[in-house]
């Protein structure tokens, strides 16, 4: 797709340094909310929940949903399909309104993830160029009355780019480049397993600048970056999955600092072995000091100090995948199953939603900030 390059980084720009709109300045607090995508009844749906794991209100998604981008001082939201995903829908986190499907030029798909800027006029998403075997971030005019139109689009500088995150500085944009070609007409097979390169990429908000770059060791190039959480200090948190020999079993978790190397933590032996070469969430708790991640492949969420990287501990939550900050200390854990729990390193396991056959939870559930 050409790009105007001059016209879109004054466009970029011009968003970036505006004014927040009005809705935004006329925001006002909200009680804890999170939003998840589901089956339910074999319906893909989003759900809004409370702080207890009810249901506020939920609304049909046309295929299977991943997760989030959050613009919680404007009260809404952006869905995406589960990779390889073709369709995004934006949504008011009240209900109020029908949402309202995003553009997506031929020749791309969504990876399932999105951002805000911080001003709310941009949205950025990780989009696949298949036929160019190279991965972007597609920014869209998320202003009132826009209409989502797609500006342009930034190279990430790999394949296979999963989650990315607006960086405290709320200029810069951390993107986990997974390493792993794959092309829609053979849905999520790995095609390039021999040459796999994931890294992380940090780039300009502004006009896609690339400003730095890491990757793990040559040794572990099968090691996909896939799912980003930020820590107080302002780390980059990240999980892994491992695409290489399962008898292997190669750290899985990690931090980034910029400046650094990349750090892993392995954990205890018998963590390493549970989490199966597998992570498939990573969250932060409100006060940024401790990392949850899990797998639900290895039915297993672990917690990380996030100063030192040591393992806090962990517990079993068979296919528990979505994980988000609650209350102070602690985590919400939804599963496969239906049910919503609250855990952490230092409290028990209290459940808040009960299974249900019918209801299956996606990976992802994500907080919504205070607004």
């Amino acid at each position: 797709m050409a790009i105007d390059r001059r016209g879109f980084v004054t466009a970029i720009g011009g968003a970036l340094l505006a004014t927040p709109w009005l809705a935004r300045a006329a925001s006002v607090a909200t009680p804890t909310r999170y939003v998840a995508a589901r089956q339910r009844d074999g319906r893909h749906e989003v759900a809004i929940v409370d702080g207890d794991g009810h249901d506020l209100h939920a609304f049909a998604l046309p295929d299977r949903g991943h997760s989030f981008a959050i613009d919680a001082p404007c009260g809404r939201a952006v869905a995406f399909g589960r990779q390889p995903g073709f369709f995004a829908l934006a949504f008011d986190l009240d209900g109020r309104t029908p949402p309202q499907r995003l553009p997506l030029p031929d020749g791309r798909h969504f990876f399932g993830h999105g951002a805000f800027s911080a001003d709310g006029r941009l949205l950025y998403a990780t989009e696949n160029d298949f036929e160019g075997e190279r991965a972007v971030v597609g920014v869209y005019d998320a202003a009132a009355g826009a209409g989502w139109r797609r500006v342009g689009e930034f190279a990430c500088d790999g394949i296979g780019a999963h989650e990315l995150l607006l960086m405290p500085d709320g200029r810069t944009l951390c993107v986990a480049n997974g390493g792993i070609l794959t092309h829609p007409d053979y849905g999520k097979l790995e095609l390039n397993l021999d040459t796999m390169a994931p890294s992380l990429a940090y780039l300009d908000a502004r006009d896609g600048r690339l400003l730095a770059q890491v990757a793990l060791a040559p040794s572990l190039h099968q090691l996909s970056i896939r799912h980003l959480a930020l820590a107080g200090d302002g780390a980059v948190w990240f999980g892994c999955q491992y695409s290489g020999p399962a008898a292997d079993r190669p750290a899985l978790v990690g931090r980034h600092r910029r400046g650094h190397a990349p750090e892993l933590f392995a954990g205890p032996d018998e963590l390493l072995r549970d989490l199966r070469n597998y992570v498939g969430s990573v969250a932060a708790n409100t006060r940024g000091d401790v990392i949850a991640t899990s797998s639900p492949v290895g039915g297993q969420v672990a917690f990380w100090d996030a100063a030192s990287g040591r393992s806090l501990g962990r517990i079993a939550r068979p296919d528990g995948c979505g994980v988000a900050a609650h209350g102070q200390g602690a985590f919400l854990v939804s599963d496969g199953h239906g049910a919503i729990v609250e855990a952490g390193p230092t409290s028990s396991l209290r459940a808040l939603r009960e299974g249900a056959e019918a209801l299956a939870w996606d990976n992802h559930l994500r907080l919504v900030p205070a607004g």
